[in-house]
């Protein structure tokens, strides 16, 4: 029988037309990956970690995939090379897409091209509010806190509000 894990991804876009790209995004997850089981808001951010004129939209999701984690990072850096993402290793940048797994399962991997959880996202309000939405009790594998607690504990301030025009 094949296993079906739970998935948890992060959607961002600054790079206009930024919903586009993110109703983009997921019909290729829907496709490549697996089925959405549940999404929340669309959140718009600043940018994180660089200057934009264009705030971040984002919005997580939870997956039902029958994918292996390193199957999974393949397909979403493919979707994103598909979608125009250039990526820049000296820093951050404005992206058409980016799609970050947050969570796989319980699971905890540290490999080099694969780190989950997702090494930042108790530090980042614009990841922690939304998966508040649809996860607020999922109990983080290596800090052994609830999303709601690490959104409780978190230092970031910056403004992260719920997208106005939500159109999805």
């Amino acid at each position: 029988m094949t296993k079906v894990n739970d998935v948890y991804l992060l959607l961002g876009s600054n790079i206009e037309p930024r919903l586009d790209y993110i109703n983009r995004a997921l019909a290729e997850i829907k496709n490549r990956v697996g089925l959405i089981n549940d999404k929340s808001s669309l959140f718009e951010s600043e940018a994180h970690g660089f200057v934009s004129n264009t705030k971040f939209i984002n919005q997580v999701l939870k997956v039902k995939s029958i994918h292996t984690a390193e199957d999974v990072l393949t397909v979403i850096l493919d979707i994103e090379k598909g979608l125009g993402r250039k990526r820049q290793y000296d820093g951050y940048s404005s992206r058409t897409i980016d799609i970050d797994i947050l969570y796989y399962n319980e699971d905890v991997f540290n490999l080099d091209q694969l780190v989950i959880p997702h090494p930042r996202l108790h530090r980042r309000r614009f990841t922690l509010l939304p998966l508040n939405e649809i996860a607020s009790d999922y109990i983080h594998p290596i800090i052994n806190r609830s999303n709601e607690e690490l959104l409780e504990e978190c230092k970031d301030l910056s403004e992260v509000n719920k997208y106005k025009n939500e159109e999805l």
